[in-house]
């Protein structure tokens, strides 16, 4: 099998990170092109990474027939844009979280999807992992019986001032930025969709939180908080607790456990303690996960 041609929109900083270092340790992909709002930007960016093609905008990738698929690591109130740019240009899309600046924007790109038959992938790297795959296993197994409460928390600090993830008009804040991964892994543990009951922020200006907590509730009566910042009075803090009827489950950094992670399971019979031992980044598999969705439909 041919390795899937991937171009990506923009030199941001989590490229090398979550695509270019990933398919330079995968045969079954490869950066093949790059474009950014600044050339010299993407030369530059292009000649470190050894993508071969440099192209001077956003359409012009789009049109490269080359490309297969495209990588959106925009900044968040252009993701809906370009990915169903890409889409409409006949490319897969691996979309950075989150997948769009609302959800009037995520039907728009949904639809597009449905129409193309495209396959387009939001980046939640971590789920992915073997991980996340354990710790629903955990889960399945009834090892806490019934779930009755999910808490999940993501606070790390961002205190610049400047930057994108501070801007109203690109969709920033904290819940868009961190808050969209505790609500992914709320969740994933759960098992279930959830409604909001109740919220309450801290803004650092109009229309940015720097901090949220909300309140959820599950079919069947289970109930969840998410908890997110990056301006927070406790950071750095990634951590999730599932509480069933038999015992809980705890994970520290469920987020990037390449880097270190423990789960805790309690039961009445006794309290264990994990880690898995990974050769690979979440990124790393997240790759391969785009790679066997457009291939194969996997």
């Amino acid at each position: 099998m041919e390795p899937l041609r991937i171009g990506t929109l923009g030199a941001a900083r989590i490229t090398p990170m979550a695509l270019t270092r990933p398919a330079a340790k995968r045969n079954d992909a490869v950066v093949v092109a790059v474009a950014a709002r600044d050339r010299a930007k993407a030369d530059r960016f292009a000649a470190k990474h050894g993508i071969a093609k440099v192209h001077d905008s956003y359409d012009a990738l789009l049109a490269d027939p080359t490309v297969e698929a495209v990588y959106n690591p925009l900044p968040n109130g252009l993701h809906g844009k370009w990915t169903i740019a890409a889409l409409e240009a006949g490319k897969h899309v691996l979309c950075e979280k989150p997948f769009t600046a609302d959800a009037d924007e995520a039907e728009a790109v949904a639809a597009v999807a449905a129409r193309t038959g495209l396959v387009v992938m939001e980046a939640f790297h971590y789920r992915y992992h073997p991980l996340a795959h354990r710790l629903r296993e955990i889960l399945d197994s009834g090892a806490i019986g019934p779930v009755r409460r999910v808490e999940t928390r993501m606070m790390f600090p961002l205190p610049v001032p400047g930057d994108i993830r501070w801007n109203l008009a690109l969709a920033g804040g904290s819940t868009m930025d961190m808050g969209c991964y505790t609500v992914h892994q709320l969740r994933l543990l759960a098992g279930a969709e959830p409604v909001v009951t109740g919220a309450t922020a801290k803004l650092l200006s109009p229309g940015i939180d720097r901090w949220m907590t909300a309140d959820m509730e599950f079919p069947g009566g289970a109930t969840g908080r998410i908890e997110c910042g990056m301006l927070a009075a406790h950071v750095p803090v990634l951590d999730a607790r599932v509480t069933g009827e038999r015992g809980t489950l705890k994970v520290v950094n469920l987020t990037g456990p390449q880097f270190f992670h423990r789960v805790t399971l309690t039961t009445p019979d006794r309290t264990t303690r994990e880690r898995l031992r990974t050769r690979e980044h979440t990124y790393w598999y997240q790759l391969g996960a785009f790679v066997d969705a457009v291939r194969t439909g996997a």
